[in-house]
């Protein structure tokens, strides 16, 4: 029988440790094998962010007072890294191109070297004048926010922005609004150019200052210790004096090289010209040295390179940014057709809604203009309603008026004709007054030619008449004086001529009693006459028309009182 004993066994897990690495714009973290190289690591940031053109660039990191690189054929954990964790890095450019518009393919490769440059201007690590810092700061501003709007940049806008080296800001007494000033004004120029464009100008511009892309170390020349700056860049090494970097005053181009040896603290350089002197220099520092031979040999191989012929990768990238770069130009301007005729319909549409908001006003001043047009029609209406009703009133009483008119024009005329008609028939009955009194006259002459006559008869002799007749008296009975039985005293002649008087008289007065009877009804049918008359021509005669009344006698007491009476009794 076999025994066993199972012992627990730990299932190993892979060791790893953390790493953060800082671009000029992110941070990202990993987390990596402890068997990873250099290389390793930087392929995975560069996949993470795109980057294809990783030659440009390096993961940094600091060791004690200098800075060293990751060295890509070695195991990180075997590098003189931080023991920190997690382990930082700096994703930096290493190397910089001699011209950035012809070796910066890809638009994030332009972006962090733009980022990179501008924040070593900034930090003063490469000098820049203050005209050129100025025009910097104007494609910075135009890389960030677009092209300039004077509706929406406001002064003030770039207040939170640094966007000039602190050297620049002393060296002038200018307030922050007064940069501001100046650089709005180059901002405004740089209209219609995107933020790649604008970066590759500001790195075009950079690319010309005296200390761009150059890596400066303190060195000797001599074991007598003559301080100087040893500057390595695209172009070759430079000495420079302690107190100015930005005229070198011994330059060695790298097709000018043939061979840079280092041996512990001392570097030969020498020239390609035999003929020329080597020249030897000290680094006391052994990290230093090292950097100083990575960053030479990093150059070299990097200046050889774009002598060549492109490799098929690059050229690919060149072929494929190309391609990107038409495309993205048709899409601007795609773009910007879009823009202009969004703006145009954006100003269409603020010329509709302006234009809407007129119409608006102008239909609400209408409708108010309409309302009160309308309570003006009511209140002319109804004024023209009484007007109406005061032109009817007006009219009736026009029409009363007329009548009474009319009957003021009547009432003169009847009452001018009323007196007419009272003169004429206070007149004829003045006349008939006359005859009446005639008639009395004449019937008391006659009854005192009776009463005389028969006075003279009774004085003389008795007289017999017969006895009257008893029937009415006719009006042509006489005296028959041949059938008295008496014996008249006087003579025949006078009887006679007292009986034809007395005829006479009483024929007078018949005839004057029919005449005067006549004469009423001719008044009386001239009355009726004329009252018909004035029926039909009442309305045609005026004031002016009317005769002056007939005179009246004021001695006759009742004929006056007569007049009176009938006036009063036809007003």
């Amino acid at each position: 029988m076999f025994t066993m004993s199972i012992l627990g066994l730990k299932k190993k897990q892979p060791k790893t440790f953390k790493v953060k690495v800082s671009t000029m714009d992110a941070e990202m973290e990993f987390s990596c094998e402890v068997k990873w190289k250099g290389k390793d690591l930087f392929d995975l940031v560069c996949r993470t962010i795109g980057l294809r053109e990783t030659w440009f660039f390096g993961l940094r990191y600091t060791v004690k007072d200098t800075y060293a690189w990751l060295k890509p054929d070695k195991r990180v954990l075997d590098q003189e890294v931080p023991k920190d964790s997690p382990i930082t890095f700096h994703f930096l450019a290493k190397f910089f191109p001699e011209k950035v518009e012809d070796e910066l393919v890809q638009e994030i490769t332009q972006h962090l070297f733009f980022l990179q440059v501008k924040k070593q201007i900034l930090d003063e690590e490469i000098f820049c004048s203050p005209e050129a810092s100025v025009l910097l700061a104007s494609y910075a501003v135009q890389a960030k926010y677009g092209d300039y709007d004077p509706n929406f940049h406001k002064p003030g806008f770039l207040a939170q922005d640094e966007l000039l080296p602190k050297r620049v800001l002393m060296q002038y007494q200018m307030t922050p609004d007064m940069w501001e000033e100046k650089i709005t004004a180059w901002y405004a120029e740089h209209r219609n150019i995107t933020r790649d464009e604008a970066e590759m100008e500001y790195l075009k511009i950079a690319q010309d200052l005296e200390m761009y892309g150059v890596s400066y170390f303190s060195i000797t020349q001599n074991k007598r210790d003559t301080e100087l700056l040893l500057g390595v860049d695209a172009q070759g090494l430079h000495i420079y004096s302690p107190n100015n970097k930005l005229s070198p005053n011994k330059s060695f181009p790298w097709s000018g090289i043939r061979n840079i040896s280092y041996s512990e603290k001392e570097f030969t350089i020498k020239p390609l010209d035999k003929k020329k002197e080597v020249f030897k220099f000290y680094s006391s520092q052994l990290r230093v040295n090292k950097l100083i031979l990575q960053l030479c040999i990093g150059n070299h191989d990097l200046f050889m390179r774009r002598r060549k012929v492109d490799s098929i990768e690059v050229q690919q990238m060149k072929a494929q940014a190309k391609e990107e770069k038409a495309r993205k130009k048709v899409e601007r301007q795609i773009l910007a057709r879009e823009k202009q005729m969004r703006e145009e319909a954006e100003r269409a549409k603020e010329d509709m809604e302006r234009r809407l908001f007129q119409l608006q006003d102008e239909a609400r001043m209408a409708n108010e203009a309409l309302l009160r047009s309308e309570e003006t029609a009511d209140l002319l209406a109804e004024k023209a309603q009484i007007a109406e009703e005061e032109a009817k009133l007006l009219a009736h009483k026009a029409a009363e008026a007329e009548q009474e008119r009319q009957r003021l024009e009547v009432t003169p005329w009847r009452l001018s004709f009323s007196i007419h008609v009272l003169y004429f028939v206070a007149f004829r009955l003045k006349e008939a007054d006359h005859l009446k009194q005639d008639l009395n006259e004449a019937k008391d002459a006659e009854r005192k030619a009776k009463q005389k006559l028969l006075e003279i008869t009774k004085s003389t002799y008795p007289v017999m008449f017969p006895p009257p007749p008893t029937g009415p008296e006719s009006p042509d009975t006489t005296l028959d004086m041949g059938s008295m039985s008496v014996r008249m005293d006087f003579k025949d002649s006078d009887m006679k001529r007292l009986s034809m008087e007395i005829e006479r008289e009483r024929l007078e007065y018949m005839e004057k009693s029919k005449h005067l009877q006549d004469q009423l009804k001719e008044l009386k049918s001239e009355i009726e006459s004329l009252k018909l008359e004035e029926q039909q021509q009442a309305g045609l005669y005026s004031l002016r028309s009317y005769a002056e009344p007939p005179y009246i006698p004021h001695s006759n007491v009742r004929n006056t009182q007569t007049y009176r009476l009938l006036t009063t009794t036809n007003l």
